[in-house]
């Protein structure tokens, strides 16, 4: 007799070409495969996507369309279940429609008789106090629901859900592994490499213009310094990672972009291979500390600052107060001490791997039982 078949629908913002969000569901996909083989279940994902045809080719899944209402009930009437997550899915600070979106999805599937699963997800911020209500309904009929870190859950109990009911676990990224050879780090050739992930924020572009003067410095300082751009989400990070290395001056023989790396392992690889990255995106950050890299944090959300946390770690700047000096010397710091950190976070490092685990293992037990 074969092993129970489980078919799991996955709501998340995936096919946008955003290397992270991919990194959450490739995770994502890896861990309930692992889990349902512990647990003699086969699971068989079907994931909402903005790009059915291409989440279909790269991850060997079922995908329809996310804004296709026709697509989208018939995703939920074919699954087991729901899994909303990872990600920062549920803030209105980019855009008043998400939290609308990802509930609906939620509740529809509630609606069809389906279980729901928060899987790891970063709550906030939320600053229209209409959404606490309907966030804590639709959470409340979940069957599990898990925040990736501390503060979600702070601002989950704050909308009146049962603390007891909330795991806190790490982003599901940190259990993503190496596919193949790592990146080609510039250690052969004598140069050590500065992976660099940015993104557009601040209108008047201030914090690219100060990482621009910190980037100059770090160059400036050290001959064996070179710079690897890497663009997360595509197109606009590699407009925003051009817009840096054009105010880098004479230093251009030591600086590239790495265009068009979609596959979250292919973006790990790159990670991997280098000796420190200095990162705005926040998974640039814990690709990072999964391979063991040093990483110099650029906040622009809470989310960069409460995984540093995480590591007992701080931003070095932020895109409202950013001293270009300081971070020159926060990154040359840990370039020329990349194994004494190393050393000193590997402990906290093998902890969040481990815990990565935990959703899915939960999930999967909720349909052993």
């Amino acid at each position: 007799m074969g092993a129970k078949v489980v078919k799991i629908a996955l709501s998340g913002y995936y096919g946008f070409d955003n290397s992270g969000d991919e990194a959450v569901l490739q995770s994502i996909l890896f861990a309930l495969e692992e889990q349902g083989r512990e647990q003699g279940i086969r699971i068989e994902p079907i994931v909402l996507s903005a790009n059915p045809e291409k989440t279909s080719a790269m991850y060997g899944v079922q995908s329809y369309h996310r804004m296709k209402p026709g697509s989208l009930l018939r995703a939920l009437r074919e699954a087991d279940g729901l899994i909303s997550g990872g990600g920062s899915l549920l803030q209105d600070a980019t855009s008043s429609k998400t939290i609308p979106y990802y509930l609906a999805v939620l509740k529809i599937a509630q609606w069809l008789g389906k279980p729901t699963f928060i899987y790891s997800q970063g709550i906030g911020p939320v600053n229209r106090r209409m959404f606490d209500g309907w966030i804590r309904g639709v959470f409340r009929r979940s069957a599990y629901i898990s925040v990736r870190d501390a503060e979600s859950a702070e601002l989950l109990v704050k909308m009146r859900l049962p603390r007891e009911r909330i795991a806190v676990v790490p982003d599901p990224v940190m259990g993503l592994p190496l596919r193949g050879e790592a990146g080609t780090s510039g250690s052969a050739e004598g140069l050590r490499t500065v992976g660099v992930s940015v993104r557009f924020w601040n209108e008047d572009r201030s914090e690219l213009e100060a990482l621009s003067r910190s980037l100059a410095k770090l160059l400036a300082a050290d001959s064996n310094v070179r710079l690897r751009f890497l663009p997360f989400h595509l197109p606009s990070d590699e407009v925003a990672s051009q817009f840096v290395i054009d105010r880098l001056g004479d230093h251009g023989s030591r600086v590239e972009m790495v265009p068009g790396i979609v596959h979250p392992q292919d973006m790990l690889a790159q990670v991997a291979g280098c000796d420190l990255l200095i990162g705005m995106r926040l998974h640039s950050l814990i690709y990072a500390a999964s391979q063991y890299v040093p990483m110099v944090g650029i906040s622009y959300d809470p989310k960069i600052d409460q995984f540093l946390h995480r590591l007992g770690m701080k931003a070095a700047a932020s895109t409202s107060r950013f001293d270009a000096d300081a971070l020159a010397q926060d990154a040359a710091a840990l370039l020329n001490g990349r194994e004494a950190w190393a050393a000193s976070k590997r402990d906290a490092i093998e902890e969040l791997k481990a815990q990565a685990q935990f959703p899915a293992k939960s999930i999967i037990s909720f349909f052993n039982k």
